[in-house]
């Protein structure tokens, strides 16, 4: 099986997305390039989960989701990794922690939809995760009043970049974050399950 524990050049900034990605679509390939782009990053890690402890069900064969990712998402500098399993972490603020032990000398940032800004604040210990690195929060459609009136937008609002300097966010000091809109394509996973459009 392949777990690989992807390369970074000391100093790199890195945008991570995590996700399930049961499975991995154009959207996830989309807010990604635009991730890139807007704030910034020498490169973009998916991290795709072993399981999301806020989802009921457990997502599709590990194998399987990693190969559909890496034929959704084929560009140079976006790294589609396992890499959770290996490292045997279960929630984000775990993933972080181990990720910053073995990379001492690159610079991570959270990248996610507006979607899970609006209910950040059920994540495991999710002061933590704003409180370790900077976020780069991407709008999707019929979320971005959720997102910017949530709890954790509220809570660290006087630490909000605005989308205009998305650029900073790369060399900001945590806790900071920037919400930016971007052309959206509205596509989910969930929707591709429901149709029937993907089993494993």
């Amino acid at each position: 099986m392949r777990h690989d524990i992807p390369y970074a050049a000391a100093g790199q900034v890195i945008g991570l997305l995590g996700g399930s990605f049961d499975p991995a679509h154009a959207g996830h390939a989309h807010i990604t390039r635009e991730a890139l782009k807007r704030f910034g990053l020498d490169q973009v890690w998916w991290l795709v989960s072993p399981g999301n402890p806020l989802k009921e069900h457990g997502p599709a064969p590990m194998e399987a989701r990693l190969a559909q990712a890496r034929s959704v998402m084929d560009h140079p500098r976006v790294k589609v990794t396992g890499i959770e399993e290996r490292l045997g972490t279960r929630y984000t603020a775990e993933t972080l922690h181990a990720l910053q032990k073995l990379y001492p000398k690159q610079r991570f940032i959270w990248l996610m939809g507006a979607d899970n800004l609006a209910q950040f604040h059920l994540w495991q210990d999710w002061k933590s995760i704003v409180e370790t690195v900077p976020m780069g929060i991407l709008a999707r459609p019929g979320q971005r009043i959720s997102a910017r009136m949530s709890r954790t937008a509220s809570l660290y609002a006087p630490y909000r970049i605005a989308g205009r300097y998305s650029q900073l966010l790369a060399g900001a000091k945590a806790p900071a974050w920037c919400f930016v809109n971007v052309p959206m394509m509205d596509v989910s996973s969930s929707a591709i399950r429901a149709r029937g459009e993907w089993s494993a």
